[in-house]
């Protein structure tokens, strides 16, 4: 993998441990010569992690909409800023750089990003990895709702399968390298 993308939150929320797991995922990013992709902010967990990449020496691409760059506050110092003009352009743009995805605690934005790309893999738009950093048992409940939809038989187990989960970031990323995308579509 060359590139992961990120989707989190634009806050901290209310636990430090998010922004400290942010920074230590963009610093393995950066030690492992893996390249950054996310939202382009210098704000909340996003700033976070783009500053854990870039202060261990490696690359992050931002994407970021035109109309956020007043609220998200577009990060100055990033290898490289694109500007785009819509959330489904970002969200084009950022599958088409990366090799992966990661999701970190976040709110409604970083679930529709992350569900997003689960739909697109189940419809075998992309056999990409991709995963959650559970931090603290953030997406616990999450995990639960989508075991209850496998088993009320709305979700095929293969298809619930292709989220990759782990509390390490490690474990994760090796997850991720060694991921085979599903061969049974919807």
């Amino acid at each position: 993998m060359n590139r992961i993308t990120v989707f989190c939150a634009s806050s901290f929320g209310t636990e430090k441990i998010y922004e400290e797991q942010a920074i230590a995922l963009g610093k393995t990013l950066a030690e492992q010569n893996i390249e950054l992709v996310y939202g382009g902010a210098n704000v909340g967990l996003m700033g976070a992690v783009a500053d854990g990449t870039l202060n261990a020496g490696g690359k992050v691409i931002g994407v970021l909409p035109n109309f956020l760059r007043s609220k998200e506050i577009a990060h100055q110092g990033l290898t490289e800023l694109i500007l785009v003009e819509s959330m489904h352009e970002r969200k084009t743009k950022m599958n088409d750089l990366c090799d992966g995805v990661i999701a970190l605690p976040g709110g409604f934005g970083t679930l529709e990003e992350l569900f997003e790309m689960l739909t697109w893999a189940q419809l075998g738009l992309h056999k990409k990895p991709i995963a959650v950093l559970n931090i603290n048992g953030f997406y616990d409940p999450l995990l639960e709702l989508l075991q209850t939809m496998t088993e009320k038989g709305l979700l095929k187990e293969v298809n619930q399968k292709m989220l990759l989960v782990s509390e390490d970031i490690d474990d994760l990323l090796e997850q991720m390298k060694n991921y085979t995308a599903p061969t049974v579509g919807k």
